[in-house]
């Protein structure tokens, strides 16, 4: 009797420790991604050899099962922009390796998993110490700023403050799914939806559709979705979002939750 209250009491004890164990991993790895979204924009990987690329304001993480490059990390760069493509690139070093490595909006398949990004990779890497460079291809995304997922109301349009009377029935509001890169919402006449095109300090909303229904005269729904349609840039703060481009700001919204 004693041995089976004793395996008995062991058991409880292991099945414990995985809880505690499993609830500890999952709050390490949920912290793990919001640092993850904050440090990096992009990021890239490839096969045979298997590879990754992380690219962050504050520097530019290289991994790899590579022999003599397993892991790399170089200061952040400006990316140099081609004129006629979206395309960049980016030229790094350190003390001991330089690498190229060029982002072109392209549609990529992965080789193994055959998932499509939108971005191809090529990575030209090499240590100080060696005459070749090694060359990579793979598949990337950028991250989009996870601070967008949100309901946003519609505060100012325009420059000017906005109020129920300059819409049909409520404040036109986007909901935002920075995780499927698409929004949703009311535009103040219609129900409106569309997609979100992100890269670095670039926020743009595109195919924008709405239902059909008739908006009363001095309804402003046109000129919010002509806002929404002409952002190029954004910034948060205060549970404000605030929608610009190169003429000044556009929409600012107050964060609801």
């Amino acid at each position: 009797m004693k041995n089976i209250l004793s395996i008995l009491l062991l058991s409880v004890l292991i099945i414990g420790c995985k809880t505690t164990a499993n609830k500890e991993s999952g709050t390490t790895s949920s912290a793990s991604s919001t640092e993850e979204d904050l440090k990096y924009y992009f990021k890239g990987t490839g096969n045979e050899p298997f590879w990754g690329i992380k690219i962050g304001n504050e520097e530019i993480v290289f991994t790899s099962l590579i022999l003599g490059k397993e892991k790399i990390t170089f200061p952040a760069s400006e990316a140099i922009k081609a004129m006629d493509a979206n395309v960049k690139m980016y030229k790094v070093s350190n003390e001991t390796a330089s690498a190229t490595i060029t982002i072109q909006q392209l549609d990529c398949q992965d080789s193994m998993s055959g998932t499509i990004s939108p971005y191809s990779v090529k990575v030209e890497i090499k240590n100080n110490s060696e005459l070749e460079t090694k060359k990579l291809s793979g598949c990337g995304k950028y991250l989009t700023d996870y601070r967008l997922h949100d309901i946003w109301v519609l505060e100012e349009l325009n420059g000017y403050k906005v109020f129920a009377t300059d819409f049909q029935k409520e404040m036109p509001r986007i909901e935002i799914n920075s995780a499927e890169n698409r929004f949703s919402g009311y535009g103040g006449c219609n129900a409106i939806s569309g997609s979100i095109f992100y890269e670095k300090d670039l926020l743009r909303f595109t195919k924008v559709i709405s239902t059909l229904m008739a908006c009363p005269q001095g309804n402003k729904e046109g000129e919010f979705t002509k806002a929404l349609q002409s952002t190029t840039t954004y910034s948060i703060g205060n549970n404000q979002l605030i929608l610009s481009n190169p003429s000044g700001k556009l929409a600012v919204f107050k964060k609801v939750d």
